[in-house]
């Protein structure tokens, strides 16, 4: 038992005496991301986006809906000093027309109108649209498969009722 005693204490100090792996100096590796998305499609409710040059400086910012409906947007900056996050509390103003954009886009809603209003069908007047050759062909495909299929599974169940008739026990009700 002594020597066993013995054998550990003179180990436990090889054991520890391994030096640490030494560091790597690994190039920086910056990246950039952002992203969108929203709680079903087409509707966008948040919005992230981080830069980093890879140096230990990230700087990003992103956006939400908090529950007054109210766009919050924070920018945030991360390096040595730490993590520090500011909260804009005001959205950004619109910007304003000039009077070109503002002539152009009373042209396209008069030319919009007047496409709507020809479009329009009488009152009283309903316009169901056609099928084109390509969609009555499909119908058409559709329909006979569809029949095809109908006519065989009472086929099926006719042969059944009939399998199930001669094989049935009499005693069983």
């Amino acid at each position: 038992m002594e020597i066993k005693f013995v054998q550990c204490l003179i180990l436990l100090p090889f054991v520890w005496a391994v030096p640490p792996e030494p560091e790597l100096d690994l190039p920086p590796r910056p990246y950039a991301f952002g992203y969108a998305a929203g709680r079903f499609a087409g509707h966008i409710d948040r919005t992230h986006s981080e830069i980093s040059t890879g140096d230990g400086v990230v700087k990003g910012t992103y956006s939400y809906v908090d529950p007054r409906h109210q766009i919050r947007t924070v920018d945030y900056i991360a390096d040595k000093q730490g993590f520090r996050a500011v909260l804009n509390h005001s959205p950004l103003p619109l910007p304003v027309d000039s009077p070109v954009v503002a002539a152009a886009k009373e042209r396209h809603l008069q030319q919009y109108n007047a496409i709507a209003h020809s479009h329009q069908a009488p009152p009283g007047y309903l316009v169901v649209p056609a099928d084109s050759a390509a969609v009555h062909h499909a119908k058409v495909k559709h329909l006979s498969l569809y029949e095809q299929i109908a006519a065989e599974h009472a086929r099926i169940a006719h042969e059944r009722g009939a399998f199930e008739a001669e094989t049935a026990d009499p005693h069983v009700v």
